[in-house]
């Protein structure tokens, strides 16, 4: 199997751009991780736009080794699906985390009362153990 340049033009074509553009969005979520100020927004950068990132770059190397290999290979969307599925459950499951800690500490800064879900209350809790 040769390298991009033995692949007809339009598989190379799309599977550029979409190797470009997956990369983009990879480094604008990654980007977003490192200039976001609390952690309650940056972790929308990677959990959003890592997604799409992700999706295209299969994408492009479902493109790229099915015009190699002259056959229909699909062993890429195994992966799309699975991390279709895991992403957002596992940066729920990372904000819900974050969220709990912070009302456990009464981190009233910290941004996990900012839309008044949530409510720290003033004093602590009278039956749980450690709060006396």
């Amino acid at each position: 199997m040769g390298g991009i340049e033995h692949i007809p033009a339009w598989a190379a074509l799309p599977v550029a751009l979409l190797l470009v553009l997956g990369a983009s969005i990879v480094l604008i979520g990654a980007l977003g991780l490192l200039r976001l100020p609390t952690f309650y927004q940056r972790i929308h950068g990677p959990a959003i736009s890592i997604t799409l990132g992700t999706g295209c770059l299969l994408l492009a190397s479902m493109l790229y080794f099915t015009a190699a290999q002259s056959r229909l290979v699909i062993h890429e969307l195994i992966i799309s699906v699975f991390i279709l599925m895991t992403a957002p459950v596992v940066s729920m499951t990372i904000m819900r985390a974050a969220v709990y800690r912070d009302l456990r500490a009464r981190k009233h800064e910290a941004g996990a009362t900012a839309g008044d879900v949530y409510v720290i209350p003033d004093e602590p809790d009278k039956g749980v153990p450690g709060h006396e």
